[in-house]
């Protein structure tokens, strides 16, 4: 199987893009997920990949606290916002509102997930962060955006293995 029939037969598995936002304190900061997934019915919980060695994942091990914001077909561009790493004021672009943990929640968003850090499990050069979900709002009706739908917005062509 050649580089290209993974990377293209990987984005056939529907899930959809995400703005995954985190506290600590008076500290927040979020990045684009790729996917968000629930894993348990009681409690709900749900799992999301984060680099370990990025800002973000310091923060949610610290402040434990976290939305997952579903975004619309219509929102690439804060898709590739949230995706740029190193970007000063980052969440000044954007409106936001405290969720019940805290966390800060996009108002543009489709809808949300407002979520406490449970456990991190290893997976790779990424970890696993499993989150109970203790509340949810629908801001609106849209169709989400796919992983599918951003080509290679996030660069994940340079990281599979040439032949």
């Amino acid at each position: 199987m050649s580089k290209v029939d993974i990377e293209e037969t990987l984005k056939l598995i529907t899930h959809g893009v995400y703005v995954i936002a985190v506290k600590n304190g008076e500290l927040e900061n979020a990045f684009t997920a790729a996917w968000a997934m629930q894993v348990s019915f009681n409690p709900v919980l749900i799992c999301f990949s984060i680099n370990p060695e990025h800002y973000s994942y310091h923060l949610l091990e610290a402040g434990k606290v976290c939305t997952i914001n579903v975004l619309s077909k219509q929102q690439m561009d804060i898709a590739q916002h949230f995706g740029t790493p190193g970007l000063k004021d980052k969440m000044d672009c954007y409106e936001w509102r405290a969720a019940t943990t805290g966390a800060p929640a996009l108002t543009d968003a489709v809808g949300f997930l407002d979520c406490k850090l449970s456990h991190f499990c290893d997976a790779g050069d990424h970890k696993l962060a499993v989150c109970e979900v203790v509340d949810a709002a629908i801001n609106r009706k849209a169709e989400v955006m796919l992983y599918s739908d951003t080509g290679d917005m996030d660069g994940s062509s340079e990281l599979y293995d040439s032949e």
